[in-house]
């Protein structure tokens, strides 16, 4: 059965002729009530992420989480992404388990290295251990998702000796899913752990991701892991709303904005309006439409890749909090079961 939700980063409105930032607190109070929303309208899952920049509000997901967990009922709620890379996989551990109990066993992890190096600094760390960090950081985890006592040693953390991890979650452990952008070496290394991975297609077509799948899906066969088990997830931009064309004009400048706040610092050419039409296209990465449009977009992705999951990366720019709630409704009430009757028919 597919699953369909929706992730966020968080992001803050921001007027830079005017010079205003919308307060992160504004914009936590506001995402709370779209997380509500989606839990009403029966979405899976939802996904925070991770950041340390002006343009988030969110740099603890399991901190925003746990406020959400009581104020939902089944949604699934995750982060999209942890930087593990940075993190203290006990501590993020112990966070994720606390989520996981006050949400009655809804809490997921999702590890990523994540799209921004601020945390690196930030927490101590050297990127020229980039790889190796989340490499043994992931196995760590692992460990503990897998054992009440834990005997571990490794070269970027103190050793544990015969230490029990409190508290447990729900059911003794917590689904964790590894996030990557295109690297195949990560997707390997997902595949091999026998973990559930997501991969962000937020440029280009969604046909230039199929080497990516197949590393995986061979990966996962080859370490002897059961095809029943096997879980695989994409996130995509996306916004909803009732008219094609209105909707994609209206959103254009809150897209094209970010690209270019985000572009500054990674020495990006100007975001031009083609490469927008382009990314909409039928095989483009952005999904910014109606009901129609949408289902065509997402049931073509799901089938092309082989997905079991679909994330909805639905505020790329802050766009307006009533327009959010709008698109929210659109995905759970229109676009969802549309798209589950489809893939049923095929």
């Amino acid at each position: 059965m597919i699953e369909l939700g929706v992730g966020m980063f968080g992001d803050v409105q921001i007027d830079e002729k005017r010079g205003y930032i919308q307060s992160a607190g504004d914009r936590m109070r506001e995402i709370l009530q779209e997380v509500k929303r989606m839990d009403e309208v029966g979405l899976d899952f939802f996904g925070m992420g991770e950041h340390h920049r002006v343009d988030y509000a969110v740099a603890a997901p399991e901190i925003f989480l746990a406020a959400a967990a009581s104020i939902t009922k089944n949604i699934k709620l995750g982060s999209a992404v942890s930087v593990l890379s940075s993190a203290d996989p006990v501590k993020l551990y112990q966070d994720f388990a606390m989520v996981d109990l006050l949400s009655d066993g809804r809490a997921e992890i999702m590890a990523g290295r994540g799209s921004f190096i601020e945390s690196f600094p930030l927490f101590g760390q050297d990127l020229k251990d980039y790889d190796a960090l989340f490499d043994e950081k992931l196995r760590l985890l692992l460990q503990l998702n897998e054992n009440k006592e834990i005997t571990w040693q490794g070269e970027f953390r103190p050793p544990l000796h015969k230490q029990e991890i409190f508290p447990h979650p729900k059911n003794n452990n917590i689904p964790i899913w590894v996030a990557v952008g295109g690297t195949p070496a990560s997707a390997i290394r997902a595949g091999k752990l026998g973990l559930p991975l997501i991969i962000a297609i937020i440029g280009g077509t969604v046909d230039r991701f199929l080497p990516l799948v197949e590393y995986y899906k061979q990966a996962w066969q080859d370490a002897g892991h059961s095809m029943e088990d096997y879980q695989l997830g994409v996130h995509m931009h996306a916004f909803f709303g009732e008219d094609t064309k209105e909707v994609q004009d209206w959103y254009y400048p809150y897209y094209s904005k970010q690209m270019d706040r985000i572009g500054r610092s990674r020495n990006w050419p100007p975001y031009h309006r083609q490469q927008y039409d382009f990314g909409l296209s039928p095989m483009g990465h952005l999904i910014v439409g109606d009901a129609e449009y949408a289902v065509e977009k997402i049931v073509n992705a799901i089938e092309m890749l082989g997905v079991t999951r679909f994330s909805a990366h639905m505020d790329v720019g802050a766009p307006d909090h009533a327009q959010m709630m709008k698109s929210i409704e659109i995905f759970g009430e229109r676009i969802a079961p549309a798209v589950r009757s489809a893939l049923q028919k095929n």
